[in-house]
């Protein structure tokens, strides 16, 4: 059998519409775990946010591993031990939250267990935390307050304003971070190189494995990096266009439990 790694970005992929694991993907998922496959979480959502996902595969008992922040950090989730982390250059700070006022658009980061902010709060911030299950701290000014090391900033804007912000953040800061939408109404400011990919490809170094066994499945723009860089790429079928455009292969979406023939087809068919 060669050791194959399953890795899932969660929200559109590994949960449904209802943010929740079904229970045939789940046991679709223990089954590749008994037989000793490496099952990875891949998600932009900061490390707290993936807690429950992780412990509800049995990550924490079973093994596995968190790839938080996009990459930005990679725990091993049965030790708890940081493998890996990346973290931007807390110079950028005050230039992103310049960006923000002027523009008028929030701005967010992350403090332990909170989101942090000292933008109004609009819907998608909350969005956030709600996900993340961790609550919005208010800070009178975020350049001043932060000065400990942070994996990323998030931006928050309707799609269209967002979508155009984009493109002139990648034009200021490009040299500086790795800039990108993981939804339409949010832009990722990463530190340089900070993507799914680069952290995928030093965890398949640290476990000895090759790229080319490794199957990683996504929906949004984020996971365009992992899905290009994988043994097999897989897009959702409520991905985003360019992801189905950029995967291997197209499944099911995740309101069909879209994993299991993924897991069929890629993992279990080669035992």
């Amino acid at each position: 059998m060669n050791k194959k790694m399953l890795v899932l970005d969660i929200d559109g992929t590994l949960t449904n519409s209802k943010k929740e694991i079904t229970p045939a993907t789940k046991e679709a998922i223990f089954k590749i775990m008994d037989k000793g496959h490496i099952v990875v979480i891949a998600s932009g959502r900061p490390t707290p946010g993936t807690a429950k996902v992780a412990n509800e595969l049995e990550l924490d008992k079973r093994g596995g591993y968190v790839l938080a922040f996009n990459g930005c950090r990679i725990t091993n989730w049965k030790t708890k031990e940081v493998i890996y982390q990346n973290v931007l250059d807390n110079s950028l700070i005050p230039m992103l939250c310049k960006f923000a006022d002027e523009k008028q658009i929030g701005l967010i980061s992350y403090e332990k267990d909170c989101v942090i902010t000292s933008s109004p709060h609009d819907e998608y911030m909350e969005l956030e935390a709600r996900i993340n299950s961790i609550p919005i701290k208010d800070v009178d000014n975020l350049a001043e307050y932060i000065d400990f090391e942070v994996n990323k900033c998030l931006f928050s804007a309707p799609d269209k304003i967002a979508e155009q912000r984009e493109k002139e953040l990648v034009e200021l800061f490009s040299d500086k971070a790795s800039i990108y939408r993981s939804e339409p109404f949010f832009i990722e400011v990463m530190p340089k190189g900070g993507d799914k990919a680069a952290s995928l490809d030093r965890l398949v170094n640290i476990l000895g494995m090759d790229k080319e066994d490794t199957i990683c499945c996504g929906d949004g723009f984020n996971d365009l990096s992992m899905i290009k860089y994988a043994g097999v790429g897989v897009a959702m079928a409520n991905a985003q266009e360019v992801v189905k455009t950029e995967a291997d292969y197209v499944t099911l979406s995740n309101d069909e439990d879209g994993l299991i023939p993924v897991i069929e087809k890629f993992i279990l068919s080669d035992d």
